[in-house]
């Protein structure tokens, strides 16, 4: 298990290296490239946030002391934006003031002069449409490329009620735009909790709960270094068949698909002699679901023979489970040179209690990846291990010898004793 979990981790950690080595270099004059990462802070600017329970100041002017601290540590390739919600209407109408969000600092390089005085005029003001923000914030990033991120800083759950937040994750992950939305709450009370998390792990992002202002500052820089570290390949949609035969082809790349609760999903991909095939496989728990699940990732040939499985299982709660393999084809000693058709399944043991929503399917990466075979592969197991054999042969004459030795150290030592 831990061996198939290193390998997920090993695979994807080599596209995110050669998808970095492939990425232009930012412009001659340190500005960010067009596919470099982008960021928006999304910050809530509702009533609540004049409350005083932070290091002895308001919510609020803990927030812009954050901001102007991450504004000053904006790694040079991250395109950042700040997007606000509550800021602008004091009044009790609520379907203008659950369309109150409005983008402070367009998404691109920082003018930190620009931006801290931008956020230097915010103050606490009127509703929390947190759904209605996100959207926003998913139209402020576009899709001219690059790994996009929203960190959400909000002290309470959305006073608004449509849209949901919740789902609007889910709308927003479905889109397969790649959007990761982090979340940060400075109250802590268990419906914004439950609200925060459900929108984090809807996209694949994290909840927060925080304290002071020093950890406000030091997530939200940690998330915008993480959002400048991650790969730059897009992912692409890919949507598995039933069965192998119809199953879509994919090269090497990172695709994404929605899987149901014990569904099973079929994809193809062409393997030439003295490659080697390397996938993993992440399956999202965007919504509750019950306590035991695995995941289970099998290649077989176009006949139906299973060539080599990954799995991993857990219990509890869990946003993301994943598992990979590794498919080593030899080369021919004929010379043949032709693609071999390798068919991978991803199949879930995930279920839910009733009432909870089954569509759309859960989030699911897939990455493939297609490297030099070993030299030797017939020598080799699915992992890198030596074949069974082999290890059991090993096994047991290390066994033998050390049944030998003991028994030799026994017999001198009674026979020392029998002598004293």
């Amino acid at each position: 298990m831990i061996i198939t979990r290193r390998l997920a981790a090993g695979a994807c950690a080599l596209l995110a290296a050669l998808a970095a080595g492939a990425a232009p270099a930012g412009a001659a004059d340190g500005k960010p490239a067009k596919d470099s990462p982008k960021v928006e802070l999304v910050l809530d600017v509702s009533g609540s946030m004049r409350t005083r329970d932070v290091d002895g100041g308001s919510r609020m002017a803990a927030a812009q002391q954050a901001f102007n601290e991450v504004i000053d540590a904006v790694p040079d390739g991250v395109r950042l934006g700040i997007r606000t919600l509550g800021a602008n209407y004091p009044g009790e109408d609520k379907e203008i003031g659950c369309k109150d969000s409005r983008q402070l600092y367009r998404v691109g390089p920082v003018d930190r002069t620009e931006a801290k005085a931008a956020v230097a005029t915010l103050r606490p003001t009127g509703w929390t449409p947190i759904g209605y923000a996100l959207r926003g914030a998913d139209e402020d990033l576009g899709t001219d490329g690059g790994t996009r991120r929203v960190v959400l800083i909000t002290d309470g759950e959305d006073s608004c009620g449509q849209p949901d937040p919740c789902d609007v994750a889910r709308e927003l992950a479905a889109k397969g735009t790649h959007l990761t939305v982090d979340t940060l709450g400075l109250a802590h009370d268990d419906k914004t909790r439950e609200q925060l998390t459900c929108i984090a792990e809807a996209t694949g992002g994290t909840y927060t709960a925080v304290q002071h202002t020093d950890q406000l500052s030091s997530r939200i820089k940690q998330l915008v270094r993480r959002a400048d570290a991650a790969p730059v390949e897009t992912p692409r949609p890919a949507q598995g068949a039933t069965e192998c035969s119809k199953a879509p082809e994919l090269g090497a790349g990172i695709w994404t698909d929605r899987e149901k609760f014990a569904e099973h999903r079929w994809y193809r991909v062409k393997v030439k002699p003295g490659q080697e095939l390397r996938a993993s496989v992440s399956v999202g728990a965007d919504r509750a679901v019950d306590r035991d699940y695995g995941v289970l990732l099998r290649a077989v040939d176009e006949g139906g023979q299973e060539l080599v499985r990954g799995s991993d299982a857990g219990s509890g709660r869990t946003d993301v489970i994943s598992s990979g393999l590794r498919y080593p084809l030899a080369e021919s000693k004929k010379g043949d040179k032709d693609a071999r058709t390798v068919c991978l399944e991803v199949s879930n043991s995930f279920s839910a209690p009733p009432g909870v929503q089954r569509d759309p399917g859960m989030p699911v990466e897939l990455a493939v990846d297609l490297a030099k075979a070993p030299d030797n592969p017939s020598d080799l197991a699915a992992f890198g291990l030596g074949r069974g054999w082999v290890l059991l042969a090993v096994l047991g004459v290390t066994g033998l010898l050390a049944g030998l030795v003991w028994g030799w150290l026994s017999r001198w030592r009674f026979a020392v004793w029998r002598e004293n």
